[in-house]
């Protein structure tokens, strides 16, 4: 497993038994969706590029901050203060770490989603009454993107694929996400987790 593309993300869309012939949701919405999630807790399954599956939990808290747990194993994903780290516990050294910005994840972690921004937006389809919409940093396409998919009726992030910079796809797939409510800022703290392994 590359442990760079661990949490961060073949394109799994799940057929969700919703009305047919759904309309594409529009971009403005999608982004005003994003910008108002604030804290989200979720289980999810992950699938990693060599085809093994994961699965944990994922602590969101907008802007910046994202913490995957997972089951099983003492693996653990922080993002904050615009760095990533990975904490692989098979690894003699400390964690992985680089900048959020290098990863395609760091789209809907934004302060501002916009969506309507140019070459941002790479893909926009309808497909199995979902809307996938694929995304990356306009400045730098280099860096890989993030192909969303969403549900209406509200609209509703259901999972993400992220192909990164090596091309390494890694797919999450969200349970029911609840939303709202206090995380506390020392579960996104990569120098709290550094000194507790230490």
């Amino acid at each position: 497993m590359n442990i760079r593309s661990i949490a961060l993300a073949p394109a799994l869309i799940l057929g969700l038994a919703l009305p047919a012939l759904a309309e594409k949701i529009p971009l403005n919405e999608i982004s005003n969706y994003l910008n108002g999630l604030k804290t989200v807790t979720s289980e999810f399954t992950q699938v990693n590029n060599d085809g093994s599956i994961s699965t944990g939990t994922v602590f969101i808290s907008r802007p910046g901050r994202v913490r995957f747990e997972y089951n099983n194993d003492s693996t653990l994903v922080l993002a904050s203060a615009g760095n990533v780290a990975v904490f692989d516990p098979k690894s003699n050294g400390g964690p992985q770490q680089y900048p959020l910005s290098k990863t395609p994840l760091s789209i809907i972690l934004d302060a501002n989603v916009d969506l309507g921004r140019a070459n941002m937006v790479t893909g926009y389809t309808e497909a199995k009454n979902s809307t996938v919409v694929t995304a990356q940093d306009p400045a730098h396409p280099e860096y890989g993107n993030i192909q969303m998919v969403f549900t209406g009726g509200p609209t509703e992030l259901r999972q993400w694929v992220v192909t990164d910079d090596s091309g390494e796809k890694t797919t999450v797939i969200l349970g029911e996400m609840r939303k709202g409510g206090a995380i506390a800022d020392s579960k996104f703290s990569i120098r709290s987790e550094l000194a507790r392994r230490n």
